[in-house]
């Protein structure tokens, strides 16, 4: 604490102990003057000698017992009843004082008469500031314009609600009412805003009070509530914001409202995970993430992080991104005490001699090998960097694998491997195959786990909609009937290590990604989400289907081609799904002295020529 700070705090005290001095004083003046009215005789003489020694008596203990060490903005109930203690145990001490000495003041019931007052005198500046302050509130409601707001829930995590939008002044919200599943509450006020209903009946609510904005404030919802919640209001047009769960609390939470997110829409159960299979795994390992800046690497980065491995060693092309996952886990150790060793790098993977550095440094166990270009539209464009980077950059880091002898190497591959129709799907299937290969010849225990789309990864429908909202649209989808399979970034990165665990080399691990998506409809729920109107307020535009895309993405659950795991949510695909390639007939030496000698469409045909299952014609 700082000089100011102290004598600020010592100036507040004083203030209290001066008030309290008084409130004492005047407490037994009034009863003085009850006497005189009534005609009652006292001792003034010793009533001047005994008043100044209870009043510092009593200052004492009230130092003592640190009533003082209160906010006055924040004094609650329990200060309320810390107060009373002290003063009336202080004053039944002083009656048994008064009953058992000699002393011609006052008779000691006096004393039970002069406890309410000097407790109501006491109390007056503890409590007018926040009296103040509600007087305030309640003004600005009645005469505000603000938002109209609908808080679901309430109970303490209404309450805290509250406290966060009288808090908060950058939050424009006007509480009308809370919505509740106890009856007992319905008609009561929390903090005088009326508890009004059933959550059951939240669109009739809604409606009625014309509210713009839904907050949830229930922590301790299961996921799948959460969900079914979330979905029901957001038809209605308004803006959703909500509680983090008791299970998203961290330590860094200050009790802050946030906003749905269209992950919490997906109708999907939790995801169990082996976590001790997973921690003995990477436990005190050295483990590579390449592409480690991105989505996907920059989560596989905060998950391994938390199981204790030795070394954790970020490889990615992009300065930027290194750097912010690099300050972010930095952070996040000073605050845990981890001792984990966190190494950094920037480079390529299809830059062999820089690359292959780290390999001579540091004793490799594992590699997540994520780095990997993967926009459609653009890489059909620009076939030659989708080569470069997704067969020689995995080829590279498989070889230095099997050189330096790591014992795990994980691929993160696409659904768009499977019948691809574009050069980037056609290049991460090419990429499966050189995994394969190097597992048949390796003692490196190679596999791939291949999924969708990921919700707000980089380059995702989502950021994308979400700017086009915030800008007013119009929302771009590219055909009406376009779907596409969606998981979220901690759940796809969690089924990545999961896999890992049950790899013995060769397999493609296939994620269950639940049922397919329709990308208009995700487009609307987001419009909704915003507090807006599709199509009237944001409008859909179809733009049509772009190069190389698919208006239905391949089903990654098939029963006759993919085996089962433990894990529900992953298959291991075999051979037949997509065709036994045997990794000579890829002519991986020819292609790659001579790809950047080729034109696009030349480079097409050759994968073309190497892959049966791409689907490409020459236009």
């Amino acid at each position: 604490m700082s000089k100011l700070e102290r004598v600020k705090k010592w100036l507040r005290t004083t203030e209290l102990i001066v008030f309290d001095a008084f409130a004492i004083m005047l407490s037994y003046a009034m009863i003085i003057a009850v006497f005189v009215i009534l005609g009652i005789s006292f001792d003034t003489r010793t009533f001047a000698i005994v008043l100044p020694i209870i009043i510092a008596v009593k200052l004492a203990v009230y130092l003592f017992t640190r009533l003082y060490d209160v906010l006055l903005d924040h004094f609650s109930f329990e200060d309320t009843v810390k107060l009373f203690s002290v003063v009336i145990l202080m004053n039944i001490v002083l009656m048994v004082v008064f009953l058992f000495i000699s002393v011609n003041f006052m008779h000691w019931m006096v004393l039970i008469f002069i406890t309410p007052i000097e407790l109501g005198f006491m109390l007056f500046p503890r409590v007018a500031k926040r009296g103040l302050k509600y007087l305030k509130l309640v003004l600005r409601r009645r005469g505000s314009v603000g938002v109209p707001t609908l808080i679901i829930g309430a109970g303490d995590g209404g309450e805290l609600v509250l406290k966060e939008l009288n808090r908060n002044k950058a939050l424009k919200n006007m509480p009308l009412a809370f919505v509740d599943d106890d009856p007992q509450k319905y008609g009561h006020r929390l903090s005088g805003v009326p508890i009004i209903g059933p959550v059951s009946e939240i669109k009739t609510w809604i409606e009625r009070y014309e509210i713009e904005e839904v907050i949830i404030a229930i922590a301790n919802l299961d996921l799948k509530k959460l969900k079914e919640l979330i979905d029901m209001i957001s038809t209605m047009n308004v803006r959703i914001k909500r509680l983090p769960l008791l299970t998203e609390v961290t330590e860094d939470y200050g009790g802050n409202i946030i906003d749905v997110k269209v992950e919490d829409l997906l109708n999907r159960d939790e995801i169990t995970l082996e976590i001790d299979e997973i921690q003995q795994l990477l436990s005190q390992k050295t483990v590579l993430i390449t592409g480690g800046g991105g989505s996907i690497g920059s989560e596989l980065a905060r998950q391994i992080a938390k199981l204790a491995p030795k070394t954790l060693i970020i490889y990615d092309i992009y300065e930027n991104n290194a750097y912010d996952i690099q300050m972010e886990l930095e952070r996040s150790f000073r605050k845990t005490d981890h001792e984990v060793e966190l190494k950094v790098y920037v480079g390529s993977v299809y830059n062999e001699a820089r690359f292959e550095k780290l390999f001579k440094t540091y004793s490799i166990d594992l590699i997540f090998h994520a780095a990997a270009y993967k926009h459609v539209p653009l890489l059909e464009d620009s076939p030659e960097e989708a080569i470069r980077s997704n067969v020689l950059g995995t080829y590279i880091t498989a070889y230095l694998a099997d050189k330096y002898n790591v014992a795990s190497f994980v691929l993160v591959s696409s659904d768009k491997a499977v019948r691809p129709t574009n050069i980037m799907g056609a290049t991460k299937r090419y990429a499966e195959l050189i995994i394969q290969d190097f597992n048949h010849r390796s003692k490196t225990k190679y596999s791939a786990v291949r999924f969708g789309n990921v919700l707000g990864s980089n380059g995702s429908v989502v950021p994308l909609f979400k700017k086009q909202i915030q800008e007013g649209g119009p929302v771009t989808v590219t055909h009406p009937e376009i779907t596409r399979y969606f998981m979220t970034i901690p759940e796809a990165v969690g089924l990545i290590l999961q896999s890992a665990v049950y790899a013995n080399g060769g397999e493609i691990f296939v994620l269950d990604m639940g049922e397919p998506v329709k990308i208009t409809a995700l487009a609307e729920k987001m419009i909704r989400l915003a507090g807006l109107k599709p199509k009237l307020d944001i409008d859909i535009v179809f733009t049509g289907l772009r190069p190389g895309e698919k208006i239905y993405e391949e089903l990654l659950i098939d029963t006759t081609c993919n085996d089962r795991t433990k894990n529900q949510k992953i298959f291991i695909e075999t051979d037949r799904c997509n065709g036994k390639v045997h990794f000579d007939a890829l002519r991986f030496k020819d292609l790659a002295e001579k790809f950047e000698m080729y034109t696009a469409d030349e480079l097409k045909m050759v994968f073309k020529e190497m892959i049966d299952s791409y689907q490409y014609a020459k236009k």
